[in-house]
C-alpha cells in the first residue's frame, strides 16, 4: 500500500446494500465538516454507475462530494466505478474491466494528505468480493481505519446485524458502533422498539443512533445545512472522532 502516516478517519459498511450507507457517510461528513473538521470522503469503488457529463459516475459519489462540500475531483473520492449495479468482481468480470487497487491505494493516501479527517464508504456490505482474494473486510483492513455498521431498523436486521459483526471481528477489525437507519418510510412496530437494546446485548457494541426516513435527504444533492443539522440530531458522531485519537 502507498505509504502514509496512519489515518484517521471511519470506514462505513452496511448489512445490506441499499441501507443508506451513503446518506450516512455524507451526514457525518456534512456534520464534521460544519464542526470546522477538515473532512474528506471516499467511494473507494462503488458500481452501478451512470452517464454524468461524458464518464461513468456513482451518484454515492456526487452525493458524498456534495455533502462535505469539498473540492476533491470526482475521480479522486471514487477512482474505480462501474457500470453494472452488481459485486464489483462480477460487474469488473461482465465489463471487462480490472480493479486496480494501486489506484485506490493512490487516492487514499492522497486524501489523507489533504484532509485530517476521512469518511470511506464502502461497497455493499463487509464480505462483498472486490477482487479475486480481496473482500470489502480486506480494503477496512488495508485503510487501517476503525468500521461504523450501517443496519435496518425493522424485523430481520438482529440477524443481518450479529452476522457482520462476528465477521469482522474474525478479521480483527475495530467495530466502533451501530447506526440503524430508515432507508424507507414505513410504520414503527414492535421490532423497532426491541432491536436496539437486543443488538446491544449480543454484539456488545453501542447503538450510536437511529436515523428515521426524511423525503429531504433523497437524491444526490440534499441542503448539506439540513443534512448536518439532521444527522447531528440522530448520530453521536462527536464520540467517532475522540475514538480516532
Amino acid at each position: 500500500m502507498t505509504s502514509h502516516s496512519t489515518p484517521t478517519g471511519i470506514f462505513i459498511t452496511g448489512t445490506d446494500t441499499e441501507i443508506g450507507k451513503t446518506v450516512v457517510a455524507g451526514g457525518l461528513a456534512a456534520a464534521l465538516k460544519a464542526a470546522g473538521i477538515n473532512v474528506g470522503v471516499m467511494k473507494p469503488i462503488a458500481s452501478g454507475g451512470m452517464e454524468h457529463k461524458g464518464r461513468i459516475v456513482s451518484e454515492d459519489t456526487i452525493f458524498l462530494k456534495h455533502a462535505a462540500q469539498v473540492d476533491d475531483a470526482l475521480d479522486l473520492i471514487n477512482p474505480i466505478c462501474l457500470r453494472h449495479p452488481l459485486a464489483p468482481s462480477v460487474a469488473a468480470e461482465i465489463e471487462g474491466a480490472s480493479i486496480d487497487l494501486r489506484q485506490i491505494d493512490e487516492a487514499f493516501a492522497e486524501l489523507c494528505q489533504r484532509h485530517e479527517f476521512i469518511v470511506v464508504e464502502g461497497v455493499g456490505g463487509i464480505a462483498v468480493p472486490i477482487c479475486e482474494g480481496m473482500l470489502v473486510a480486506d480494503m477496512v483492513q488495508r485503510f487501517q481505519l476503525p468500521l461504523l455498521i450501517v443496519a435496518r431498523p425493522n424485523l430481520g436486521t438482529i440477524n443481518h446485524t450479529v452476522l457482520t459483526v462476528e465477521f469482522a471481528r474474525s478479521y480483527n477489525l475495530e467495530v466502533c458502533g451501530i447506526v440503524l437507519n430508515a432507508s424507507q418510510e414505513e410504520p414503527k412496530g414492535l421490532a423497532e422498539e426491541t432491536n436496539p437494546k437486543e443488538l446491544t446485548r449480543l454484539t456488545d457494541l453501542p447503538i450510536l443512533g437511529t436515523v428515521p426516513f426524511n423525503e429531504q435527504l433523497q437524491g444526490s444533492t440534499p441542503d448539506p445545512d439540513f443534512l448536518s443539522q439532521f444527522i447531528g440530531e440522530h448520530i453521536d458522531w462527536k464520540g467517532l472522532v475522540g475514538a480516532n485519537g
